[in-house]
């Protein structure tokens, strides 16, 4: 999936580096450890996805990166800039034979959890089973009693998990991408 540096953070944007910058020690990026898969052209210029020891890196390039040339990152200063500076960072230690290191805020165990239920209901949702068949499916049938099913929790937490995947597929997929921003 190829993503613009707008919608993902975590995108790397790439320019190539001045001839001031390019006499200087730079770092060349290694554009033949891109697969022929992992490249693509797009309207706002080319997107790439590097792996380097199974963490996966989301570049963009305003034009076609050649081989043998030097690159600089361009940051921009926006509410994002935390997060485009950890990204930038984290390829830059893969690229040089480091650990990366974790990706910025990655989302809790609960929420992870979370999204999973979410799917599976969604899924369930878009099969057309009902939302008993659904929580019976996701949380089983011994834990739902056949006289209170209307003013069951699980009912309503159902709907809930429902609701939120029909979100998610009318845009709500987007906020997954930024990360919430921390209050100071």
């Amino acid at each position: 999936m190829f993503w613009a540096p707008e919608a993902l953070p975590s995108v790397v944007p790439f320019a190539r580096a001045s001839a001031s910058e390019s006499a200087a020690p730079t770092l060349d990026l290694v554009l033949a450890d891109l697969a022929s898969g992992a490249i693509r052209q797009a309207d706002d210029g080319w997107h790439a996805v590097l792996r380097i020891d199974g963490a996966q890196h989301h570049l963009w390039f305003r034009e076609e990166p050649q081989c043998a040339t030097s690159y600089a990152v361009e940051l921009l200063l926006d509410a994002d800039f935390e997060i485009r500076v950890h990204a930038a960072y984290r390829l830059w230690r893969a690229i040089n034979g480091q650990p990366p290191g974790p990706p910025f805020q990655p989302f809790s165990a609960q929420r992870r959890e979370r999204l999973r239920f979410v799917l599976r209901a969604l899924d369930g949702h878009s099969s057309g089973a009902s939302y008993r068949a659904i929580a019976e499916a996701l949380f089983g049938r011994k834990r739902i009693s056949e006289r209170v099913w209307k003013t069951h929790e699980l009912r309503s937490r159902t709907i809930r998990l429902v609701q939120a995947g029909l979100e998610l597929i009318h845009g709500g997929y987007r906020a997954l991408l930024r990360p919430p921003s921390r209050k100071d």
